[in-house]
């Protein structure tokens, strides 16, 4: 039970914070608590969270699976992304292709509105 600072073992008790017994070090001051948080979820978790994103699943849809906060599995989301070193192309774009666009806006038959039918 040395601190997690110093790893110094001379410490006194500083109260209780949550139900945890908190500790402060006698030579750098520095309070801490000894029992380890049981809501930290595991690695396996983690890599369970990553891969259902890359699957297409939602953030609140992988956290009702997995019985966790939305939050955290968009950080954990997050720091994968910061850590993954993407490719960046610095080649110019010679051709681009917008025959979907077109179609699509020149199927629209639409005058007015939101697409409501015309009446008089």
């Amino acid at each position: 039970m040395d601190c997690p600072r110093c790893h110094s073992s001379e410490y006194c008790k500083d109260g209780i914070v949550h139900g945890r017994q908190r500790y402060q070090c006698k030579g750098c001051q520095y309070r801490y608590t000894v029992k380890k948080k049981s809501d930290v979820k595991s690695s396996e978790t983690r890599q369970l969270a990553h891969d259902m994103y890359l699957e297409g699943l939602g953030f609140r849809a992988i956290g009702r699976l997995l019985k966790v906060s939305h939050t955290a599995v968009f950080g954990w989301i997050k720091k994968t992304g910061q850590v993954a070193e993407l490719s960046a192309k610095d080649e110019s774009i010679e051709v681009v292709e917008v025959d979907e666009m077109h179609t699509f806006v020149g199927q629209k038959k639409v005058t007015v509105g939101f697409g409501l039918p015309l009446i008089e």
